[in-house]
Parts: C-alpha cells; sequence; structure tokens
C-alpha cells in the first residue's frame, strides 16, 4: 500500500484533531465528505505518542474494522487516553507529543521466522490466551536481532522470553507504512 504526502498530511491532522477534541472540550472532528479511496479501505493502524523520544502512548487495531481515517481518529484518541501504561494525557503535554502512524498490512502466519525482516516486518505473538504485537520500528530502534524482537514480542504478551519456539505458539508478521508529524515536517 503506498500512501501520498497529502493523505499522510490528513491522516496526521485527523490524529492531532482527535487528541485536542478531547482535550480542550473543542466540537467533534468533522470529517470530510471526499476522503481519498486509500483513507476510506480498511487498514489496520496504530498511532504512537512520543514526547522527547519517550514513549507516551500507543494503541491500534491489527485489522480494519471501518475505514482508515476512522480508525487514526479512534486509535490517536486512545492513544492519548486510554493506553493502561501512562496517565491520560494532559493539556500541558498536547502540544509536545509526536505522532506517528503505523499502517498495518494483513497479518501473516509465518512457517519459518528466518521469514522475519528486521525493519520491515512486525509482530504478532499467540500462545494459549496470550498475545502481543510490536510494530516494525521498535526492532530498528533497539537495534535488536530477529531473536531479541521475538524474545520481546513474547514479553509483550506476557508470556516467558522464549515461548515463540514451542509449538504452540502462533507466529505472524506484517509490514507497515510508517509516518510521523517530524518526518513530514522535514518534507519527506
Amino acid at each position: 500500500m503506498n500512501l501520498s504526502k497529502e493523505e499522510k498530511k490528513i491522516l496526521l491532522q485527523i490524529a492531532r484533531s482527535s487528541i485536542a477534541e478531547e482535550l480542550k472540550d473543542k466540537k467533534p472532528f468533522k470529517f470530510e465528505e471526499d476522503y481519498p479511496p486509500n483513507l476510506i479501505e480498511k487498514y489496520g493502524v496504530f498511532v504512537t505518542l512520543t514526547i522527547d523520544e519517550q514513549l507516551r502512548g500507543c494503541i491500534g487495531y491489527i485489522l480494519g474494522f471501518t475505514s482508515l481515517y476512522e480508525q487514526v481518529y479512534e486509535a490517536a484518541k486512545k492513544a492519548a487516553f486510554e493506553d493502561p501504561r501512562f496517565t491520560p494525557l494532559s493539556e500541558e503535554e498536547f502540544d509536545q507529543i509526536e505522532i506517528e502512524i503505523s499502517v498495518l498490512s494483513v497479518p501473516k502466519k509465518i512457517k519459518s521466522i528466518d521469514e522475519i525482516k528486521i525493519g520491515k516486518h512486525g509482530l504478532i505473538i499467540e500462545k494459549e490466551h496470550h498475545h502481543g504485537l510490536l510494530l516494525p520500528q521498535v526492532a530498528v530502534k533497539y537495534n535488536w536481532n530477529r531473536e531479541d524482537f521475538l524474545d520481546h514480542t513474547c514479553q509483550k504478551a506476557g508470556l516467558r522470553k522464549h515461548d515463540w519456539k514451542s509449538l504452540q505458539t502462533k507466529i505472524e508478521i506484517f509490514s507497515a507504512v510508517i509516518f510521523s508529524e517530524k518526518q513530514m515536517s522535514k518534507g519527506k
């Protein structure tokens, strides 16, 4: 999937407006009548918020259930106010947040960990009633190799580090189109 620069800007503006609406008691965001076709398609999406490059919230949807623009709107609000790892975003923090959006491909079950490409793939690990997801950029940020990435995804799922080796563990990969306000301000 390819998103144009304009489509990325629209999604980032929707994400920021969603958060502002909640913080500042603004009128509900008014969606356009005629978004480009890519923004109407159903894709999984995650919205990540950082302050000074430190995680401040990240929530999303693995699969697309509504249009991409609607899912960005919902995920941004949840990342700001419902990520259980953080207190809700304050009005004072609003101008400090950096918004990053990851639009996901449909996850694909793998037969071998050799299929995992660091920097290209994100991971979803499931075993019994546990599941965890890490986005592709996480492994790059921490300079993890494939096994580190698998270990950390297991831990995110509430599993033991090496549970990815179990035959009962399901491993899926996905790719993502990743863009942020910082990238867009630099013209990328």
